[in-house]
């Protein structure tokens, strides 16, 4: 094998049992004694056949194949091969109906893993993907024996990273991705009993008591607290009951969308009629079809229809839009439809997800997760530049720099969102918002490979020049 050191996933150092790496050939997690003792015993209950051809475990096998020192304190054990996941996400950009599917499998899990004797050592959301609009459980290395008397250790991790920005979104109606992308750690209770209101379900028992208790317990360590609690007497059958009242909790969540200025975002706002609308999507069927990318993305996505569009010849499309009701709605659709190709995600490309965590590699910048091959950038441009003040050239940059080819959409001055943006400034504005400069520096960085005319905007396909 190749030197694997060097690939070991950052995220993954924190559990000592288990390390991910990934190389070209796949994804492995090397095991201690430990970690190859655990997941033998999920690997020999029917939780692990049935819940990988459910597709809620990513598909994982032990392999022959050892791996070099360096990875954990001691030579590994085992080695397990995990199914590749085409992209990789994280809670912060998730919708309301993402973090809750999340926490409700979760919950499902260790409630059939209690039923094979195990349990799970944490209860992190960033055990979590999303293979389209499916979540699945990628972390096998959390599964353990279930010790006697033991509680449920993954609670407090549950209520700070799943329960509190579910309740902060669902009583308040103010979004969670802020306090995720500022602590990965979560809300703590003593933030959640601030921020949340006195009256909301299952708010006196997981919030405000459990405020009180951390407060009371003042500097004891973990290890006193659980000690504290096993001796109580927490019986297998607490605990389910427990889960099962959360599960409930969980389920009964929910989040009323607003109406914005982007749910309600017609074509009267897009600046050209049905028959360029046709057009439109053919111009951007016909470039997926001829790229047919392993990887897109559709930046400003609004409701999806030209994500579903690509994703009609693309591996996956990561349909993104900063405005989370519209994303939100996607994510319910996709989800009805059982949809796999569609990734939803909430992401203001002027304020995307930074690089995060130790050392800033726990958490990677979405161009580290993988570039695309193909990216949609309709609608958006203009909102970019007139609405957050980037210049056209800056832009033009940008969208060079993620490699690959690209459908654009060029609003003209007289468009009628273009002249509703530029009505809310003070004065007449932006003098590089003019096609002329457009054109001048994409055919810099970019060739231009096809350009239409519709209504009051021009459409561009373009690939990076190398």
């Amino acid at each position: 094998m190749a030197d694997l050191t060097a690939l070991a996933e950052p995220g993954s150092f924190r559990d000592r049992d288990s390390r991910v790496f990934v190389t070209p050939s796949g994804v492995y997690r090397a095991l201690s004694a430990r970690g190859l003792e655990d997941f033998e015993a999920l690997a020999a209950t029917g939780l692990f056949t049935r819940a990988t051809e459910d597709g809620k475990l990513v598909r994982t096998r032990l392999v022959d194949q050892p791996a070099p020192p360096g990875l954990l304190p001691e030579p590994p054990a085992g080695v397990l091969e995990h199914e590749r996941l085409p992209f990789i996400t994280y809670p912060y950009e998730w919708t309301f109906g993402m973090l809750r599917d999340a926490a409700l499998l979760h919950l499902e899990l260790i409630d059939a893993a209690m039923d094979e004797g195990l349990t799970m050592k944490d209860a992190s959301p960033y055990n979590v993907q999303f293979l389209g609009a499916r979540p699945v459980f990628a972390d096998l290395g959390s599964f353990e024996p279930l010790r006697r008397d033991e509680p449920w250790i993954g609670y407090r991790q549950f209520c700070t990273l799943f329960l509190y920005p579910l309740m902060l979104q669902a009583y308040r109606d103010v979004d969670f991705q802020p306090f995720l992308r500022g602590s990965l750690e979560g809300i703590t209770p003593p933030e959640a009993a601030a921020l949340l209101p006195r009256r909301g379900h299952g708010v006196l028992t997981h919030v405000r008591l459990h405020a009180r208790l951390e407060r009371r317990q003042g500097d004891e360590s973990v290890r006193e607290v659980r000690k504290e609690m096993s001796s109580a007497g927490f019986k297998s059958e607490i605990v389910r009951a427990n889960l099962r009242k959360m599960h409930k909790l969980v389920s009964g969540l929910d989040w009323r969308t607003p109406s914005t200025a982007w749910t309600d975002y017609g074509d009267n706002n897009r600046g050209y009629d049905a028959e360029d609308r046709d057009a439109k999507e053919a111009f951007v069927r016909a470039v997926a079809a001829r790229v047919a990318p392993r990887l897109a993305w559709d930046l400003g996505t609004n409701d999806g229809v030209f994500a579903r569009i690509a994703a009609e010849h693309a591996g996956l499309v990561v349909a993104s839009d900063f405005d989370h009701a519209t994303v939100e709605h996607l994510y319910r659709e996709l989800g009805r439809e059982g949809d796999r190709t569609i990734l939803p995600l909430v992401i203001d490309v002027c304020d995307p997800s930074p690089a995060r965590g130790w050392r800033n590699a726990e958490r990677q910048t979405l161009e580290e997760r993988g570039r695309p091959e193909l990216t949609l950038s309709l609608a958006l441009l203009h909102h970019l530049s007139i609405t957050r003040n980037v210049p056209v050239r800056e832009l033009v940059d940008w969208l060079a720099s993620l490699g690959g080819t690209h459908v654009v959409e060029f609003p003209l001055r007289e468009d009628p969102m273009v002249q509703r943006l530029l009505a809310a400034k003070r004065d007449e504005s932006h003098p590089d918002w003019d096609l002329a400069h457009f054109e001048a520096c994409l055919g810099e960085r970019f060739e231009v490979l096809r350009r239409e005319a519709l209504g009051t905007r021009v459409l561009f396909e373009a690939a990076v020049r190398d």
